[in-house]
């Protein structure tokens, strides 16, 4: 049976939506998970990582950025609206939203990034074989808290009791304690630990640590934390408080100092995880990587500004100073 060349044209002409769908790149969507939005240089890394790996946005791959606005309750909920939206990776920044990620979805991989300790949170079976649909970058926790804290006390050497923020319903905190509290022994001072879990709660853990007449604060890390990182440095300051924390931004805000691996460093190494993952390789094989480098960021505008002069030779160990 013959066509008549109009049939073909109009069989042509049928088919050619089909066949340029068939031509056009399928679009991975890329769930982001965070208590506050992550932008400027961290955001940037890691786009800029994905870029180069052939990843770009509008093009190939687009992402769905929920946060949850400092509350750790609200993670769940987001996670099931990721999966709704059927993401093929779940990005997880930190602890909170990794565990809520977990305990969410069996099938969608997650890459978590800036996670304390991913085994004794449950994210993973070890480091080298995760062995579920979890990996990222994250680790060493314990004693990065106990040498924050002696930073703190060689910042302070007068300090005799310090102020720790802190959430006993954050997994890594109860893991982490047992180590500071005997740090704590170690170097002569006593722990007033308040409780801090949610963005509306700081004000009142500033209340508290004022009537305590602490002589420095010790912050905890918590995602939420980081985004509220102004308004801490902000009463650290208002309460001539010296103060550390985990998060080199919050240092950039005006808290006095940190020590911790950079966050642009986390975002930069992310893409290595989700192109892999969206090329095929099997979660559970990739191996969580450990920080390698940690930085110590002291602000002497902050320093100035509480009346305080920081150790020679804790400046000749600082990574970065800001003026």
């Amino acid at each position: 049976m013959t066509m008549r060349r109009r049939d073909v044209l109009r069989l042509s002409f049928a088919m050619f939506p089909t066949l340029l769908a068939a031509q056009q790149p399928r679009v991975y969507r890329i769930g982001w998970l965070s208590a506050s939005t992550v932008d400027g240089p961290p955001w940037e890394a890691f786009i800029d990582g994905m870029r180069e790996r052939g990843w770009v946005e509008g093009q190939n791959v687009a992402y769905e950025r929920l946060t949850s606005g400092g509350r750790n309750d609200r993670f769940p909920a987001l996670v099931g609206e990721l999966v709704r939206r059927n993401v093929d990776v779940i990005v997880a920044a930190g602890t909170p939203p990794a565990v809520a990620a977990r305990d969410g979805t069996t099938t969608v991989p997650i890459v978590f990034y800036f996670v304390g300790d991913p085994v004794g949170s449950g994210l993973v079976d070890s480091l080298a074989r995760p062995g579920r649909n979890l990996t990222g970058t994250g680790g060493l926790a314990a004693g990065l808290y106990v040498k924050q804290l002696e930073m703190l006390k060689e910042i302070v050497p007068k300090a005799a009791r310090i102020g720790m923020f802190v959430n006993n319903d954050f997994p890594l905190h109860t893991a982490v304690l047992p180590g500071i509290e005997s740090s704590a022994r170690r170097i002569g001072v006593t722990l007033r630990p308040v409780q801090v879990k949610a963005p509306d709660e700081i004000d009142r853990a500033f209340a508290a640590i004022a009537r305590d007449n602490v002589d420095a604060l010790f912050i905890l890390g918590q995602p939420f934390l980081a985004a509220e990182r102004v308004r801490l440095a902000k009463l650290a300051i208002d309460q001539r408080l010296p103060a550390i924390s985990g998060f080199d931004i919050a240092t950039e805000a005006g808290i006095l100092a940190s020590y911790s691996p950079r966050l642009v460093d986390d975002l930069r190494r992310l893409p290595h995880y989700v192109d892999r993952i969206l090329k095929g390789a099997r979660v559970a094989d990739l191996p969580v990587e450990q920080p390698a480098v940690f930085e110590l960021v002291i602000n002497l505008k902050t320093a100035k500004a509480l009346g305080l002069t920081i150790p020679p030779s804790l400046l000749l160990r600082a990574d970065q100073v800001i003026e």
